[in-house]
């Protein structure tokens, strides 16, 4: 059993182990050699994508990134899936798409709205996953069959 002044060193030791172990790793995420975000890679068009897609509330169907509703497919990878040309003509669609019984609404975007939307996504795939992309893109691969 510890005394009262050992059961102090001990927690005060292992603060601060704890502490420098966050510290090191906090210093270690922000170096720019572990950027994974693909900010670079943000131009106007994607800025333009991003705006469509939060004003037409894509989200509350469509889940990017793990974040937004489940009634419709995840898009992550949805350009490395299916290709820039199909979504952009889904978009562009004059009529619901509706595979599996579920439709999405028409919005017979423009040409430059739907290219806009299909850089977004591309913007999207492009980010580091840590390999979760692996994970997922089965799943959404057997999902989409279904």
């Amino acid at each position: 059993m510890l005394s009262k002044s050992q059961a102090r060193a001990f927690f005060l030791g292992g603060t601060v182990v704890t502490f420098l172990i966050f510290i090191g790793l906090t210093v270690y995420s922000m170096a720019p050699s572990n950027d994974q975000t693909n900010h670079l890679k943000i131009n106007e068009q994607v800025i333009k994508g991003k705006h469509l897609w939060e004003t037409n509330n894509c989200m509350g169907c469509h889940t990017i990134l793990g974040e937004g509703g489940y009634y419709a497919p995840e898009l992550t990878k949805v350009i490395e899936r299916r290709g820039g040309p199909m979504v952009k003509a889904i978009l562009q669609s004059p009529v619901p798409w509706g595979p599996n019984g579920r439709k999405m609404v028409a919005y017979e975007m423009s040409d430059q709205d739907a290219e806009a939307v299909v850089a977004y996504l591309e913007w999207i795939g492009g980010i580091d996953l840590n390999g979760f992309d692996r994970i997922v893109s089965p799943l959404a691969k057997e999902k989409s069959k279904n």
